[in-house]
């Protein structure tokens, strides 16, 4: 029996597994030690339980995403008013070098699945769905590549990319903290004085500006004059970029709100020209809203149709994500803080979505400080640019494998 629920009931769902999670968080410290998010906790024990109701034949719910989207587009559009000119110079590199990682990740994705489809007795087409194409590119991915691959004659092909897009998902959630963690520990990453230097903690004597009404009301008109800007971009784009080029909305929001935080200093005569405080609040609410959706909406039935070969193909793409940000993303990217907070995001995106991700580098940062370059950086390559380069390594691959 399918149990549908609307927005109202979503939103109720999904408000209660957040308490749900801080609670368990508090309870079992062990979640918190290691930085596992509490949407991840509260959304994951959810989707276990919609699982069971579903292969028992009791009940399964069916979640309404259209607020889920909608948050995520605000989370973006407020992430992008920390993308100040000293933010942009200081990330220009680093954007460079984590397109180059992201892209090379995706290529040797693609590789140990198609090298490993071999010994396994998988054809190498199946065995690619276990690649890039779920992992970096996630169910979206799965969903463009997978109906293609069985247009070539791979009937299981999108089962396959679907059942490993979200394994993905839980694997990112659950390794992508600790591993940030065990690196901050392990080579003295961070001094309670980086929080001041962050802006999170008050200077001693200093008073916090107090939240208001009228403050928060332009935070609000703000971030939804760069979600509409954002929209506008995603118009200009469509209309000069291939149809099979899809420019995600949330990204948009995110230039827009770049472009407001650097633009309206240069014009305005206010003290504060930018609520930041204000926009930081309606960027973590909505964080923790669409993270809590995602995941307590994951379909894990679908991992079902894991045979073992692909189960150990999904292994090996574990096991390589884990290695790639512990030694290559997390040295080429600085060996610091923000470094290891980058790294905990990128095995977000890498197993699956950008969403764990930002859930990821939350709960490292709230257990720690607030890393912007991290929270620039990984959105834009993660949810932007890497959707290019992912794209023309799996058509690459996907001719490859269909030759052989």
């Amino acid at each position: 029996m399918e149990i549908s629920m609307n927005v109202s009931k979503t939103l109720l769902v999904c408000v209660i597994l957040m308490a749900l999670g801080d609670w368990l968080r508090e309870k079992f410290p062990v979640f918190k030690k290691y930085c596992i998010p509490s949407a991840v906790v509260g959304g994951l024990l959810f989707a276990i339980i919609n699982l069971i109701l579903s292969t028992t034949g009791v009940a399964q719910f069916i979640f309404e995403d259209t607020m889920q989207k909608f948050f995520m587009y605000v989370f973006f559009t407020c992430a992008g008013f920390q993308a100040n000119f000293a933010l942009l110079k200081q990330g220009g590199v680093k954007i460079i070098i984590f397109l180059i990682l992201a892209a090379l990740l995706a290529f040797l994705q693609n590789a140990v699945a198609v090298g490993l489809s071999v010994p396994l007795n998988v054809e190498p087409m199946i065995g690619l769905m276990t690649g890039s194409i779920p992992m970096t590119g996630g169910h979206g991915n799965a969903a463009s590549f997978g109906p293609m691959a069985v247009e070539m004659g791979y009937s299981n092909a999108l089962n396959v990319a679907v059942a490993a897009a979200t394994f993905g998902l839980v694997a990112g959630c659950l390794i992508g903290g600790p591993l940030a963690d065990r690196l901050i520990k392990k080579k003295n990453l961070w001094t309670p004085e980086m929080a001041k230097e962050n802006g999170l903690e008050e200077s001693d004597g200093e008073v916090a500006r107090p939240l208001s009404y009228s403050v928060f009301i332009y935070a609000t008109i703000l971030v939804f004059i760069a979600l509409g800007i954002g929209a506008y971009f995603k118009d200009f784009f469509d209309a000069i970029l291939p149809a099979s080029v899809n420019i995600p909305v949330h990204v948009m929001g995110m230039i827009g709100g770049c472009i407001l935080t650097n633009l309206i200093p240069m014009f305005s005569k206010k003290q504060e020209p930018i609520p930041q405080p204000e926009i930081d609040i309606m960027g973590d609410v909505s964080l923790s809203l669409f993270v809590t959706m995602a995941i307590m909406s994951m379909k894990l039935w679908d991992l079902a149709s894991l045979a073992g070969p692909l189960v150990i193909l999904l292994i090996a793409q574990v096991i390589l994500m884990v290695l790639f940000a512990r030694f290559i993303t997390f040295n080429l990217m600085g060996r610091d803080y923000d470094a290891a907070v980058i790294a905990a995001g990128h095995v977000g995106f890498g197993m699956g979505a950008v969403p764990v991700s930002m859930a990821n580098m939350k709960a490292v940062c709230d257990k720690y400080s607030y890393s912007k370059i991290a929270f620039f950086i990984v959105p834009i390559i993660g949810g932007l640019f890497s959707n290019f380069t992912n794209a023309l390594i799996i058509t690459g691959f996907m001719g490859f494998c269909n030759g052989l």
